[in-house]
């Protein structure tokens, strides 16, 4: 367990205290992140284990919700409990109450999920620094992307999470074409807008790299991604790729803000979140105040 100070509030008059958990899952049998009715989510596996643990309903904050058939090996949540509630945690037994909520979120997804058991997976539990929000604290998220272009390299046993494109892409102009898409922009043309909510991201990372073994791997990172945002840079990527577009293209595209027919989603399944990162612990509420407030500035 952490000895930094934890983040502990009042709220409808009791005390309670931040936990952060870093969750993986495979995104393949899940309708995305969030909860929707009628369909299997991580969030509702999620919520629906620790709420049988609790005994009450309960609900948790993501870093960045991701979609149908996406994956996450660095997601960050955060769950609010009562304070009682995270000292009976172990149950009497000595136990660090960290090591004891594992234990236990493990066992009741397993009951959960039941065939799916282990698709979901809550890696570390600890108690939070005050200030922390695992969605406003945030610095930036990472996510990567796996393209193998052509078939001498559809290895069956990756087919999961590789994206097997027929026709061979050209990794240099793939990043001449994503150079220019760096910094702080307006991604309506790759992105679908929410209501109410900011287009303008800062892109700060956007590579395309030919691998060993042939494949080729897309690092792409930003402070935050419009819905829908990755999948359609990589998307549109490919017509530069392949030379049907020049790469000047994405940057005249990104300029007109505007979706069209030739806006094209690349698929879901390769996509995982790698990570996401914040800052030091006393500049975490800071943080989180400074991206409320740009949320906030947004008109309708």
């Amino acid at each position: 367990m952490s000895d930094k100070k934890p983040a502990i509030f009042q709220q409808g008059g009791g005390g309670f205290l931040r936990i952060r958990l870093d969750v993986a899952y495979d995104g393949a049998p899940f309708s995305g992140w969030a909860i929707q009715p009628g369909l299997r989510t991580v969030q509702g596996t999620l919520e629906e284990a620790l709420a049988l643990m609790l005994r009450r309903p309960i609900r948790v904050t993501v870093a960045g919700r991701t979609d149908t058939g996406v994956h996450a090996l660095g997601q960050v949540v955060h769950v609010d409990l009562l304070e009682s509630e995270w000292a009976q945690m172990n149950r009497g037994a000595e136990l660090d109450p960290a090591v004891a909520l594992l234990r236990r979120v493990r066992g009741a997804m397993s009951r959960g999920l039941r065939e799916l058991s282990g698709s979901v997976e809550v890696r570390n539990a600890i108690l939070a620094p005050d200030g922390f929000d695992a969605r406003f604290s945030a610095l930036w998220r990472r996510y990567s992307y796996r393209i193998a272009d052509g078939d001498k390299l559809w290895d069956p046993l990756r087919r999961h999470v590789t994206l097997w494109h027929p026709r061979q892409l050209d990794v240099g102009s793939l990043n001449e074409a994503a150079q220019p898409l760096l910094g702080l922009q307006d991604f309506t043309s790759f992105c679908k807008p929410r209501p109410r909510a900011t287009t303008v991201r800062e892109l700060q990372r956007f590579e395309f790299t030919r691998e060993d073994d042939g494949v080729i791997r897309v690092d792409i990172q930003a402070d935050a991604f419009c819905h829908n945002m990755v999948r359609a840079l990589i998307g549109s990527a490919f017509q530069v790729g392949e030379g049907i577009e020049a790469p000047g293209w994405m940057y005249q595209r990104l300029q007109a803000k505007m979706r069209d027919a030739r806006s094209v989603l690349a698929d879901p399944h390769p996509l995982v979140l790698e990570e996401v990162a914040y800052p030091t612990d006393s500049e975490l509420r800071q943080r989180a105040e400074l991206t409320r407030a740009r949320r906030h500035a947004v008109t309708p």
